[in-house]
C-alpha cells in the first residue's frame, strides 16, 4: 500500500506536523467488510495498531478534511492525485472563461484579484514541492514531472521537514509491533 498524505487542496487540516493524524483506508465503501481481500487485509492491520485509524473512507472523503491522512495502493493514489491536479487546473480555466464573457464579470474578477491568487497559491503543487513516499527505508520525497526550480526547492524543504519529523522511524516501529501481533496471534499467543 503507498500514502497518499498531505492533500493541501482540500483542508488545511491536511498537513505534514499533525501531531495525532487522523488515518483514513480508502475502499469501495465504509463498512469493514467492503473492498479488495488487500484492503480487508491491510484495514485489520490498521485498526490493530496505535494510529488513529477512523475506518474506511470513501473517494468523497479525499477533499472534506474528515481525515488527514489516506492510505491508499499506489496505483489507485497516482489516479486520484492526476484526477485532482487536473480537476484544479480545469476549474481554473473555465472560471477565468466565463469571467471574460462579460465586463461586469471583469469588473468583479479584479477585485476578487486576491482571492483568486490565494487559491491559485494554495493548490499549485511546486508550492509544496512534493509528497512523501512512504514505505521505503530512508527519505523520499516525489516530485512532478513538470517540476520547475520553484518545486525542487520547495521539494528539497519537504525532504528536510520529513526527515527530521521521525515518521519513518515511527512506521518501522509500528510495523515491528504489528509482526509481533500477527505471530503472537498465529501461534495462538496473543
Amino acid at each position: 500500500m503507498t500514502l497518499l498524505c498531505d492533500v493541501r487542496i482540500a483542508s488545511d487540516n491536511a498537513k505534514m506536523g499533525v501531531i495525532f493524524p487522523r488515518v483514513g483506508l480508502m475502499s469501495m465503501g465504509e463498512e469493514e467488510t467492503k473492498g479488495s481481500h488487500l484492503t480487508k487485509e491491510v484495514h485489520e492491520a490498521l485498526k490493530g495498531s496505535s494510529l488513529n485509524f477512523v475506518g474506511n473512507v470513501e473517494g468523497g472523503d479525499i477533499f472534506t478534511g474528515r481525515v488527514d491522512v489516506i492510505v491508499m495502493d499506489g496505483f489507485t493514489g497516482n489516479v486520484v492525485l492526476k484526477a485532482s491536479e487536473t480537476l484544479a487546473d480545469t476549474l481554473m480555466r473555465l472560471i477565468k472563461e466565463e469571467i471574460q464573457r462579460k465586463n461586469v464579470r471583469k469588473v468583479g474578477a479584479f477585485l476578487s484579484k486576491g482571492a483568486f491568487n490565494a487559491v491559485r497559491h494554495r493548490i499549485d503543487p511546486s508550492e509544496y514541492g512534493g509528497a512523501p513516499l512512504l514505505g521505503v527505508k530512508g527519505c523520499c520525497v516525489i516530485g512532478h514531472g513538470r517540476s520547475n526550480a520553484v518545486a525542487v526547492k520547495h521539494g528539497i524543504r519537504t525532504a528536510a521537514d520529513f526527515f527530521t519529523s521521525g515518521v519513518n522511524e515511527r512506521i518501522e516501529a509500528e510495523l515491528r509491533a504489528l509482526g509481533r501481533r500477527k505471530e503472537a496471534a498465529e501461534t495462538g499467543n496473543a
